[in-house]
């Protein structure tokens, strides 16, 4: 397994989306689901009938294996709206970044509308995550 020296740092970033201006707990929520969704919804995860109930297995690559391990930093930032959210996702995806995008339902907020509010990308180096997300703003 990889170390987590300064060199080979391992994070995710959570971009939630300003414009909305969602309530606090509704934003919390929001990110927590998209940090979850990259395990959750990722290409190596199987659930499985297991002695106890059904078990998640999740396949980790070096990046997430480093990153659950050691310091689980994460970073929040905001997007301006939908289209830089949606283009910062199509980026990570292009870059072969682990990454989740969040469409909430729009049940609480967002009179009904489906909407996206959120994006995690990684567990992966800073050097592969910052180009992407190095000059959004901190929440």
């Amino acid at each position: 397994m990889p170390n987590n020296s300064p060199e080979t740092d391992y994070k995710q970033v959570i971009v939630l989306r300003k414009d909305l201006q969602m309530r606090k707990g509704k934003m919390v929520a929001q990110g927590a689901h998209a940090s979850m969704a990259v395990f959750t919804r990722g290409p190596g995860t199987r659930f499985v009938a297991g002695p106890h109930g059904l078990e998640m297995r999740v396949l980790l690559d070096d990046s997430a294996a480093a990153w659950l391990t050691g310091r689980f930093r994460k970073i929040c930032v905001s997007a301006d709206s939908e289209a830089e959210l949606l283009s910062l996702h199509q980026r990570a995806l292009d870059a072969g970044l682990p990454c989740a995008l969040i469409q909430d339902s729009g049940i609480t907020e967002f009179g009904g509308v489906p909407t996206y509010t959120a994006l995690a990308i990684g567990p992966g180096s800073n050097e592969r995550i910052d180009p992407l997300t190095g000059g959004l703003k901190l929440l």
